[in-house]
Order: C-alpha cells, then structure tokens, then sequence
C-alpha cells in the first residue's frame, strides 16, 4: 500500500508540477481535517506528521502558553479596560478651568485611541484554539514556560469515518487545485513582459484562448489585430502583457497589438539589441498594417539600421513575417528634432522642419511631388512619424523658389489645410 501511495504522489508532482513537500503538506492537512472530524474537536490546534513509507500518521495538538486571564462569558480577557471611561470622566473634571481644546484635535484624538485600543482588544482576546494558560499547561508540563509552544501527542482511537474520508478528500483537491495555481502564477509572473509561443484554441465571448503551456491565457478584444485570422491550432508568438490572480486561477493576458511585441522581436532577432550595442529609442505601431521604429547606437563601427535590417533584409523580414506581413520602417534616431522629424517621415523626402516649441507642433516642408509620400495613405505616415517623434506634425508644401521657410511658416497655405481636412493626423 506505501508504494502505491508513493507513486500516486509522484504522479500528481509530475501531472500538477507541484513539489512533493507542497503534496504531503496537503495529506497532512486532509488527515488533520479527518481527524477533527471524527475524534478532535473544533478548539484543538491539530498538526498531523505523516510518512508515506511507513504509513505511520502521528496527531499533535499545539498551543502557545499565554498568562493566567480572566475570561468573562464573550470568551474575552477582563482587565482595567472597563474603567477606563471613568478615568477619563474624572480628569476631564480635574481639567475643567483649563482652556478647551480644539474639537477637531479632541476628535482626532478619539479617534485615533479608539483604533488603539480595538488594536489591544484584538491582541488580549484569549484564543482557547491556538493559546493554553500557564496554569493548565503546567498541569500538562509542569516546567512550562511563558511563550512556550505546548506539544501534547494525541492518540488515533481507529480507523476514519466514511464522512472523515470525503472530508479529506475534499481538502486534498481543494489544496491541491491551489498549489497548483500557485505553481503557474509563480512561473508566469516572472515571464511577464516576454515572449511565448502559443497554440489557438478556441474564440470565447470575443476573448481568444491560447495554450501556453501550464497555462490558458487570454487575449481580449483590444489586444487583438483586426486583419489577423486566428483558427484554432495556429501557433503564433505573443507578448506577455499581464499576470494576476483571479477566483478562477491565474490569468495571463497575452497580446498580438501591443508595439511591445516589436520590440522583443526585434530583442530576440538582432544581437546587437539584445548585447544593447544598439538601442531602440521609440516605436510607433498600427497593428496589423504598419510600423516605425528609431534606432541609434554610440558605436562608430556599428550601423545601426543595417543592424536591424539584415544581410538581404533576412532579419527584418523574420519579423514581418511574424507579424503578419506587417510593413516595418527603420530609420536613425537623431538627437536633435528636425533631422529626427525628417528621418521618421522617411520615404518622403522633407525639405525643411519649422518647430513651435510651446504648441509642440512641427511644420514639415515638402515638395509637391513628395505631398502625398509624406501624409500617407489615410494619413498614416505622418500619424506614425508624430507618435514616433512626439511632435503633432502637419504637411506643407514646401515654399516658391525666393521665399523664405519662415515666411511659409507665418502665411501658411491653403492646399494645406484642404490636405488636413483629406487626411486628419493624430497622436496614436
């Protein structure tokens, strides 16, 4: 019988991933249960010592040793506190001629000792489960000390009952079910903002479950790509955007929208991110459609968008594909705003960049043949450039030969703002 308890235990730590310590904690916790049910009672503290390869349970009853009190019929400790209201009474009559204090410092005051003292309540209240006095500790241990965990052995009259059996039973599912939810959170957690791989497993209520593993996560609505089909048994990587506990277990919320997922992507593809030789500044996204993203680096043997591109576009285009076919843009981060706007407007060229500090908006000169390039179809480039740079961004036709940019900037244009109306820009 030992042995096959032995290799049901194994079986379960290998199944649930749950350390064999965790497993026979719960067993003893089930037979402690089984044990109150059928021969304790509800005031015994009761830890049960079980050994799987003998079979051989042994029942303790623990209780910390406390001083001798005075229990009135609430089962809580009688002391002074009761005439305490009266103290108060007689000082304050001692304190009359003296002048009042504020009320709201006296309220606050009240306040505050009345929190003390439900703090001390707390603290005196005698618990006959877990706390013995020394009086009759004594008469069980007669060297008992304050402080002292008292130890008695309890004897096993027979066998369980048959409700003591669905007793246990019910603890060990119950602490199972929770070691394991623990396991996955703890294992999860420390995954949170990486990548995993993931198999589709069905659409619910617009959520899509993903197995990951130990683990069903999810992907809600707005963690979705709208232009991608997820059937069932597709795998796909997903960014790891949340890990929390719930009634239900651990729930990790995985995402394909997430500009995050670019960024480990291009992390997990190109060494010189992942050996920080060079560094992703920002990244600007519309999931499923396309992307910027500013790179830079303080080597000046190392190109940093060549780096990211690869030999024939082979790193770059492993993203795009795992992304959908999702078009990528790479362009040099510049420290200076006006090459960075003419850069994160690439491929258009910009002929020059006008900046308003205190609106952070930027004017981008453009020829006439460039005007469509720069906005975007739908606005999109320009949309992109402007969350990727952080300057609000509108396109101007760039000024007649003898005209000044600034001029242009001060008069403005009227094709401008027809394009401004074709194409509104924002931040996202």
């Amino acid at each position: 019988m030992s042995k096959e308890v032995l290799q049901a235990i194994k079986a379960i730590c290998d199944e649930k991933h749950i350390s064999v310590e965790s497993v026979l904690s719960t067993i003893e916790q089930a037979l402690a249960a089984a044990y109150r049910k059928d021969f304790g009672n509800r005031m015994q503290n009761l830890k049960v010592d079980f050994n799987p390869e003998t079979m051989a349970m042994k029942v303790y009853d623990i209780k910390t040793v406390v001083a001798d009190q005075e229990l009135d019929e609430e089962g809580n400790v009688v002391g002074e506190a009761p005439e305490a209201p009266e103290e108060k009474q007689a000082g304050a009559g001692a304190a009359e001629p003296k002048a009042e204090e504020p009320k709201e410092a006296s309220a606050e005051a009240k306040a505050a000792e009345g929190a003390a003292e439900g703090a001390e309540e707390d603290e005196d209240r005698f618990n006959p489960k877990t706390q013995i006095m020394v009086t009759a500790a004594r008469e069980i241990k007669p060297d008992a000390e304050l402080g002292e965990e008292l130890v008695q052995e309890l004897s096993v009259p027979g066998e369980f009952g048959r409700m003591a059996a669905q007793t246990a039973k019910q603890v060990i599912i119950q602490r199972l079910r929770e070691a394991e939810r623990e396991v996955v959170f703890n294992e999860y957690k420390d995954k949170e903002g990486s990548l995993i791989n993931g198999t589709i497993q069905r659409m619910e209520a617009g959520n899509v479950l993903v197995d990951i593993g130990q683990a069903t996560a999810i992907m809600p609505p707005q963690e979705q790509v709208r232009s991608e089909h997820y059937s069932p048994g597709s795998q796909l990587r997903f960014f790891i955007k949340s890990v929390a506990t719930s009634s239900r277990g651990p729930e990790v919320i995985v995402s394909r929208s997430s500009r995050e997922l670019v960024r480990k992507l291009f992390e997990m593809e190109v060494p010189e991110i992942t050996d920080n030789v060079v560094l992703i500044k920002s990244i600007a996204r519309e999931p499923g459609s396309r992307s910027k993203i500013a790179v830079a680096t303080e080597a000046d043997n190392v190109d940093p968008v060549g780096s990211c591109v690869g030999q024939r576009g082979t790193r770059v285009q492993f993203i795009i594909n795992e992304l959908g076919g999702e078009k990528i843009d790479i362009i040099a981060w510049e420290g200076e705003d006006v090459a960075f706007i003419k850069n994160a407007l690439s491929p258009a060229k910009v002929v020059d960049v006008a900046l308003h500090e205190e609106s952070r908006t930027a004017e981008a000169f453009v020829a006439d043949d460039q005007f469509s390039l720069a906005i975007g179809k739908q606005g999109q480039n320009v949309r992109l450039a402007s969350s990727l740079t952080g300057w609000k961004i509108d396109i101007k036709p760039a000024p007649v030969s003898g005209a000044s940019v600034a001029e242009a900037a001060a008069q403005g244009d009227s094709s401008s703002a027809e394009v401004a109306e074709d194409a509104p820009k924002s931040d996202t």
